[in-house]
């Protein structure tokens, strides 16, 4: 699939820590669409990730979604029947938990200046994250294979880190 295939208003989910910043980034570069992360419209700025209060947050994420050209990036299922009945593609970052795992320490450890970072907020080492990683994504990956394959978008779902790593080759992406 080439990436013009996807349109103009392209959905990225995926686990935590899959990489969906980054090829969000890539992609609003190459195809000049305005990039929006979801965890930015979730949490308040200036605070280590505190949630803003669900109305406000749909309030954002709705007036998002409103556009004409978008990349979008995060899950937050409460919001993806508005999100997908707008999105013209959607890709899917399938990576394995350990990998999530890994790239979690490493962002969080090694990372200063991150794609997708909470404005004023900092990262670190956080139980529930693991936590989040480790259990609750499972439950979640099932569901969005399940939502994959009954979407009808054009789609592509990256199941590895080789898999993303030659979607930026093919696509001409710079990291």
């Amino acid at each position: 699939m080439q990436l013009s295939d996807l349109g103009q208003r392209i959905c990225i989910l995926g686990p935590s820590n899959s990489g969906k910043s980054t090829l969000a980034e890539a992609i609003a570069r190459k195809r000049d669409l305005k990039i929006v992360h979801l965890d930015q419209l979730y949490h308040v700025p200036n605070t280590d990730w505190k949630p803003r209060p669900i109305d406000e947050f749909v309030a954002l994420h709705d007036a998002a979604i409103a556009g004409d050209c978008w990349v979008m990036e995060g899950n937050y299922s409460k919001c993806m029947p508005q999100r997908f009945l707008r999105a013209t593609g959607l890709i899917l970052l399938d990576i394995s938990t350990p990998a999530s795992l890994l790239r979690y320490f490493r962002r969080t450890w090694f990372e200063r200046e991150r794609r997708g970072a909470l404005e004023g907020g900092h990262d670190s080492v956080k139980w529930n994250m693991i936590y989040h990683i480790s259990v609750t994504t499972q439950k979640s990956r099932k569901r969005y294979s399940i939502m994959f394959d009954q979407i009808d978008l054009p789609k592509v779902r990256l199941s590895s880190i080789n898999t993303i790593n030659k979607c930026y080759e093919q696509w001409g992406l710079k990291r």
